[in-house]
């Protein structure tokens, strides 16, 4: 469905830009409990190993409309409609393509160009699929929402994304099977690789506005179009902040962990000099401080750095989220998001993953809450229009037969 099929906008008495109407609030609440998705969650991770995964599309759609279904939009909740067989389809398509992938990499490698050619052509229509399948699939006050992204845009917002596998294949140099390998050849494919390395993570905030836009300027509902209005510069910023924030993180741990480690190896000399010599147990301890520090980041980077870019991405990305009359804002502050998240893993440490839905209602109750809708003119009326036969709005039929939630 085109966008053109969508009636034009109609501005209310009073409801118009510059009109002294005030704008109506929307607060998004969510409902959910721990102990009722447990339910959900423990009964779709046990079918879900029994049936050897096949019944992890009925297992999401069920984890869908738990979500939805609990989540309220001024009061209303969400809808979700869709059909878990044609999810199930989907994800049948994704386990072919998968393992074909897979076969063709570990059987017949010098074809493996042609496996990366396939995901190359597919990814993006298969992508854009499942935007439409989620996004049709969900409903407020009886109306379903649309993506209304074309194929074309799809295929240019994910194609620079494909561009360093590309030079990899046309630039790399290939190395002879033998066993003197010339150190040339080493020295420039490890150029080429640092080079498009680099490259790409320069190149990774602009790439990520590409497809926020392209995922938020397709989001509709009623003859309500969204539109992100947020440039590159500010994602740069977002990327250099997040990049401070994981050395000081890193610092952090690095700090703590040559503590504890000088900590543990005078202990260790005291106690295993006489039975290992005291050279052998400072070089024992030496290795168990480098693996601790190690796996100190390793558990502290995450759980800080986590929030962190969660909280700020989604602020900027809802903030600068809009139409004619919809406007969204989110609030979600770090310090909040941090404590839940810290809890939340500790809990799951100690009942040993059995936590996880709870720390799951947990986390989205935090993010969601966090949002809002300020509205212009009558809510109801132009609902109530949007439920016209004729107008449109039930969005693009053609993702539905794929029924892909790849998460995007």
């Amino acid at each position: 469905m085109a966008y053109d099929d969508f009636a034009a906008t109609e501005w209310m008495a009073g409801s118009a830009p510059g009109a002294l109407h005030k704008p109506r609030e929307l607060d998004i609440r969510f409902t959910g409990s721990g102990s009722e998705y447990f339910r959900i969650w423990i009964v779709n991770l046990l079918l879900t190993l029994v049936t050897l995964t096949l019944y992890l599309p009925f297992a999401r759609a069920r984890r869908m409309a738990y979500f939805q279904n609990n989540t309220l939009v001024g009061g209303d909740p969400l809808g979700f409609h869709a059909d878990p067989w044609k999810m199930f389809r989907g994800y049948l398509l994704v386990l072919v393509l998968g393992v074909g992938y897979w076969a063709v990499s570990n059987f017949m490698p010098a074809f493996a160009w042609a496996a990366l050619l396939v995901f190359m052509v597919l990814w993006p229509a298969l992508w854009r699929a499942s935007l439409q399948f989620r996004l049709r699939n969900t409903s407020w006050r009886g109306v379903r929402l649309a993506f209304l992204g074309d194929l074309k845009s799809a295929y240019l917002t994910l194609l620079p994304f494909f561009l360093p596998a590309l030079a990899f294949v046309l630039f790399l140099p290939n190395l002879p099977d033998g066993e003197e390998v010339d150190p040339e050849a080493i020295q420039r494919g490890l150029t080429i690789v640092g080079v498009v390395v680099l490259g790409f993570l320069a190149a990774l905030p602009w790439l990520m506005v590409r497809i926020k836009r392209y995922q938020h300027g397709g989001y509709a509902f009623a003859q309500e179009r969204a539109e992100l209005t947020v440039g590159a510069g500010r994602f740069y910023g977002l990327f250099f902040k997040v990049l401070g924030v994981t050395l000081l993180t890193l610092l952090l741990a690095g700090v703590v962990g040559a503590v504890a480690a000088g900590a543990f190896m005078a202990f260790g000399a005291l106690t295993l000099g006489e039975l290992f010599g005291s050279g052998a147990s400072r070089g024992v301890f030496a290795m168990v401080a480098m693996v601790f520090v190690a796996g100190l980041a390793y558990l502290i980077l995450p759980l800080i750095v986590g929030p962190y870019v969660s909280s700020r991405l989604q602020n900027l990305l809802w903030g600068h989220t809009s139409s004619p009359r919809v406007q969204f804002q989110s609030t979600l502050r770090f310090g909040p998001l941090l404590r839940v998240t810290l809890v939340n893993w500790l809990l799951i440490l100690l009942t040993l993953g059995l936590f996880w839905p709870f720390a799951k209602v947990r986390a989205t109750r935090v993010r969601l809450e966090a949002l809002s809708l300020q509205v212009q003119g009558d809510v109801d009326h132009w609902v109530a229009e949007a439920q016209t036969p004729g107008q449109g709005v039930l969005g693009d039929a053609a993702g539905d037969f794929f029924g892909l939630d790849m998460g995007l």
